[in-house]
């Protein structure tokens, strides 16, 4: 279990091809598999994930979780958007919160350490996986951002931007949410956001050394120490903030930020 060499992975199927679950030892490695789509996520891909976190959770001989996505463009780009054209009632918005917050929540409650691959972007939804998983090593190539003031005129929920001032800080969450920029691993580093940096070609290697290397500690006191933090920063945070939501889901920016986005031109904002 200790040995840095690789052993030959087992597939688990979770339902879509746009998911590849396979577990290599100690380790469970769930791979974004949607390329062509920078990897952006599909409510099947939340479906699968949510799965695999759960499986994770029943198999305590695993004892790292690791996220990447496929080819070198994305971690993941996103959710895909097609989904909120739909959008029309207070259900809609604060039904797909609900749904994040269980995706997310069962990712954040995985009792083994849980690593991020970030190379290319992880942005949006891409964003808070990553920020939900316990540490984060970045290619030399990665960006983070969350540009939602300048794309779709939405929101984050209210565990997601706790998430971000966790890691990042009031004032640093802040100017990356109202200027909409990208954040570069060279930055991510200096900032929080990241653990580590390597080159591209070395990522999933570091990602592995690093698992085994968290494989062969005491499992009991990293799951401890993961709900300890997590319970320090939960006590921090509101209990609700549905009528946040509702602001910008319900909001006309709303969906002239989903008309702009198909049709490629830049949002016409009216704050209301």
């Amino acid at each position: 279990m200790t040995s840095s060499s690789a052993t030959e992975r087992k597939t688990i199927d979770l339902g879509t091809e746009h998911l590849i679950f396979e577990i290599e030892g100690p380790i469970a490695w769930l791979t974004f598999n949607r390329a062509e789509a920078r990897n952006a996520m599909t409510w099947a891909m939340y479906d699968g994930m949510l799965e695999a976190s759960h499986w994770v959770n029943d198999h305590p001989e695993i004892r790292a979780f690791i996220l990447k996505g496929a080819g070198d463009k994305a971690f993941v780009s996103g959710t895909d958007i097609n989904q909120f054209r739909s959008f029309s009632t207070p259900e809609d918005a604060l039904g797909y919160e609900a749904k994040m917050n269980n995706y997310l929540g069962a990712l954040s409650d995985v009792k083994c350490a849980t690593i991020a691959l970030i190379r290319g972007y992880a942005v949006g939804g891409g964003a808070s996986i990553s920020l939900t998983c316990d540490l984060r090593i970045w290619a030399t190539d990665g960006q983070l951002g969350v540009p939602i003031a300048r794309t779709l005129g939405n929101c984050l929920n209210i565990t997601n931007y706790a998430r971000l001032v966790d890691l990042a800080g009031p004032a640093r969450a802040k100017e990356i949410i109202f200027t909409s920029r990208m954040i570069s691993a060279e930055e991510a580093k200096s900032i929080g956001l990241a653990n580590e940096v390597v080159e591209p070609d070395a990522l999933e290697e570091r990602g592995r050394e690093l698992a085994l290397t968290i494989a062969e500690r005491a499992p009991l006191t990293l799951q401890v120490t993961k709900e300890a933090i997590r319970r320090i920063l939960a006590s921090r945070r509101p209990a609700e903030a549905d009528d946040l939501v509702l602001t910008c889901y319900l909001s006309e920016d709303f969906k002239e930020g989903i008309s702009a986005f198909f049709e490629k031109r830049k949002p016409e904002w009216k704050g209301r």
